[in-house]
Parts: C-alpha cells; sequence; structure tokens
C-alpha cells in the first residue's frame, strides 16, 4: 500500500532511466478522415518515474492517453504495459490507474460515502483502504464533508483518491491541475511528489511549464500530433545553455558582445548581462570584454527555465502552453 512521505527529488535521471519499462508507446498513430490528430509518437516511461508529457491544448496528448487506456484504437502503432502482450490486455490495465479531466461525484454525499458507493460497485475494496487513501491525498477530516462543498483542489484530490482505490502500479493525469487556483495546483503537485517517492509510476498529461517542470524526471514534448523532443527535465534546461556576465559597464558591455559573430542574444536581467553565444565561447566573451577595459566582475553559465528550452525546440509558445 501507498504511503505519504516527504518529497525528495534528488534521484538522478540516468537511475531512474535504468528501471524497466512500465509503459513504451512506439508508432502511435491515430487518424480521423484525412486528419492525423497523432503521428507516429512514441515514448518509454520507466518504473518510479514521473513523466511529463507537454504540450499545448490539441497537440494530442489525450487522444494518446486514450489509446493507453484502450478508449480509442490506434491507426497504427503498439502500446506495450508492464511487458504483457496485447492478449494480457486487461491484465495490465488492471494495474492502471487514471483520472481524465475533472472527476464528478455525488454533490450531497460526503467524500468517504462517495468512494464507499464507487468501490462497492467495483467489489472486494474495504472500507479501511478508502481511509487509506483519504489520508493519503490529505482528506481525512475533509471526507466528513459532502463533495459538493469542497474546493476545486479538494474535487480534483477526491478523484486521484479514487485512481488509487485499487493501488495501482502506474497513475495516469491528464492535465490534473486544470482550472484549479494556484493553492490547488500546489496541492495538486505535492500530493504528485508524495505518490512518486512512494514508488508510484506517474504519467504527467499538462499544458503548464512550470507544473511540468516542478515535478518531472523527463518530459515528452509534443506538437501537432508529434514527439518533438523527449528527455529529462535538466537535459532541456541545458540545452543552448546561456552564459550570465556581470560588469562594471552594462551598456557598453551589451555593444561589445552583440557585435561579437560568436555572440546570439544579449539581454539585461536583473543589472546582470544574459548571452547566448556558441558553445565553448565563454573564454572569448571574457576576452573581449577586458581588451575593451570593460571590469568583468562574474561569469558564470546559467541552464534555461523549460519555458525558454520549450521555445528553443518549437520556435514558438503559444497562449495554451504556459507558465503554471
Amino acid at each position: 500500500m501507498v504511503q505519504a512521505v516527504a518529497p525528495d527529488r534528488t534521484r538522478s535521471s540516468a537511475s531512474v532511466a535504468e528501471r524497466p519499462p512500465v509503459l513504451r508507446a512506439t508508432g502511435l498513430r491515430k487518424r480521423y478522415g484525412n486528419h492525423d490528430a497523432v503521428r507516429g509518437v512514441s515514448f518509454t516511461v520507466h518504473a518510479g518515474e514521473v513523466y511529463g508529457f507537454l504540450g499545448p491544448n490539441g497537440s494530442g496528448k489525450s487522444t494518446t492517453i486514450a489509446m493507453i487506456l484502450g478508449l480509442v484504437e490506434p491507426t497504427e502503432g503498439t502500446i506495450d504495459l508492464f511487458g504483457l502482450g496485447p492478449e494480457r490486455r486487461g491484465e495490465a490495465l488492471s494495474r492502471v490507474g487514471a483520472i481524465i479531466e475533472r472527476p464528478t461525484f455525488y454533490p450531497y454525499l460526503s467524500g468517504f460515502d462517495n468512494l464507499s458507493v464507487l468501490a462497492a460497485l467495483r467489489g472486494g475494496i474495504p472500507s479501511r483502504r478508502i481511509h487509506e487513501v483519504l489520508e493519503l491525498v490529505g482528506l481525512s477530516e475533509a471526507g466528513k464533508k459532502p463533495f459538493g462543498k469542497y474546493s476545486l483542489g479538494m474535487k480534483q484530490r477526491l478523484g486521484i483518491a479514487w485512481t488509487l482505490i485499487h493501488d495501482p502500479e502506474l497513475i495516469i493525469l491528464d492535465e490534473p491541475t486544470n482550472g484549479l487556483d494556484p493553492a490547488g495546483m500546489m496541492e495538486v503537485r505535492h500530493l504528485i511528489l508524495r505518490l512518486s517517492e512512494a514508488g508510484k509510476t506517474i504519467f504527467l498529461s499538462s499544458h503548464l511549464l512550470n507544473e511540468v517542470e516542478q515535478v518531472c524526471d523527463r518530459v515528452a514534448i509534443l506538437r501537432r500530433g508529434e514527439v518533438v523532443l523527449e528527455g529529462s527535465v535538466a537535459e532541456l534546461t541545458a540545452r543552448g545553455q546561456q552564459t550570465l556576465v556581470r560588469v562594471d559597464d552594462p551598456l557598453r558591455a551589451t555593444d561589445i558582445l552583440r557585435n561579437l559573430p560568436v555572440v546570439q542574444h544579449v539581454e539585461e536581467r536583473d543589472g546582470a548581462l544574459i548571452v547566448r553565444a556558441t558553445d565553448g565561447e565563454r573564454a572569448a566573451l571574457t576576452a573581449a570584454l577586458v581588451q575593451a577595459g570593460v571590469a568583468v566582475e562574474e561569469v558564470r553559465p546559467v541552464g534555461n527555465t523549460l519555458e525558454e528550452a520549450f521555445l528553443e525546440i518549437t520556435g514558438e509558445l503559444g497562449s495554451e502552453v504556459r507558465r503554471g
């Protein structure tokens, strides 16, 4: 059974990648008439990781999830769950919990009673398990209150509690913080981290860059039905790593740096210059400034945010993909 533990994101992406795959999609395609909603999508999710599926609304995220869950048949491609073949698909799906869109419950029943009704329909789930999942999602006390009086964040957490009722190994969350206020988003993020640290594998579909950056080990970036890049968050934010330059005369230094062939972009940020240049040219930046008589106080590499990495990878940042 899952128990809540304190989040600890110190594990390396290499150690995660060494674990056996829980979910592998290969060449997934879904065609509706003449339109391909998903075009040749491939990715691998390893045991115990939080895997982010990032892209704007309409990029094919929900269609891909529907294919994983067997709700939609792929036009082409294969889905491998827990290494089990298609003939054992039902067994594989019994080890998966999923929440798609916002959950709906009976408004006048308490959280506990709502889960009890659903558990009775499922059969074989003792009441102590309901208490366990309510405690896990932080609703032990609120479980006594009517669902209709829950905040949006509490409603979402109750939905996640239901996905955990049968203790699944893989948890699929499709836009779990959609429409939540900052407090509700933080509640759900903390829950995802607790589940991960308890050993669960999380597949998180989102269009919120900040959400993905804070909780995910690895990310696939989806654009117009295709995976344009897959890698760890650290790898993605290291792409096109920039250089922070702190000098005594930022205005003059900006003019000097912009005239160097190796420099692609210079901007001032919090009293320092952020310079994007050809890899390995950090020494050349320092030399040019010193030669021009500019006093250099600090030169060091700085990573991109996931937002900046997304911009670099896709060349655009639509209004549907944004910071959380």
